[in-house]
């Protein structure tokens, strides 16, 4: 008798784990994984390209090149540049003890926008210039969306100061951004 049960639980045991294996799902192929990421690319260009249009988008910065090329990695909900209308909000804060202009340890130039340009080169990258104007200060920022995906660069540069610095992360439309404003400088 108990070989029978035994016998009966085994067979149970991979009748289950063949009709789990069949009815799962198959992994997809080299191929099909590249169609799929490039699909998904086009979507995310598509709508950063939409939200650039519409002048309500963020461009949410994961890393930060300084003026002598040193590279820091940073947290997009501090880091970005948004735009909504006619006005923007330029902020960068770092992880430094010292609690900076913005209580974040960076500075923030909140203000309008003025000679906003926006251009389309022959492969899909998309390019907007334009100058925020705040109350302290004020900077020229230079955009550029990549024709694949939805990553960006900004160069900021600072018009009271020689300073220079690049900001490269993500576009995104300002209803989907979840970022953190510091206080205004």
């Amino acid at each position: 008798m108990k070989r029978i049960i035994l016998t009966f639980f085994a067979v149970l045991a991979v009748a289950v784990g063949a009709y789990a294996q069949g009815d799962g799902k198959r992994k997809l192929t080299k191929e099909e994984r590249k169609a799929l990421e490039a699909r998904m690319d086009s979507l995310d260009n598509a709508r950063a390209v939409a939200a650039i249009n519409d002048s309500a988008f963020v461009l949410e910065a994961d890393e930060v090149v300084f003026k002598r090329g040193y590279t820091a990695h940073v947290s997009y909900t501090t880091n970005f540049v948004a735009v909504r209308g006619d006005e923007a909000v330029v902020q960068v804060a770092f992880n430094v003890p010292w609690p900076g202009f913005n209580g974040l340890g960076g500075i923030t130039l909140e203000g309008n926008i003025t000679q906003y340009e926006k251009e389309t080169d022959s492969r899909g990258n998309v390019y907007v210039t334009m100058n925020v104007t705040g109350r302290g200060i004020s900077a020229r920022l230079f955009i550029t969306l990549w024709s694949y995906g939805n990553k960006a660069t900004v160069n900021i540069q600072q018009n009271f100061h020689s300073g220079k610095l690049t900001l490269n992360g993500t576009v995104v439309p300002v209803d989907e951004s979840s970022v953190f404003k510091g206080t205004a400088f």
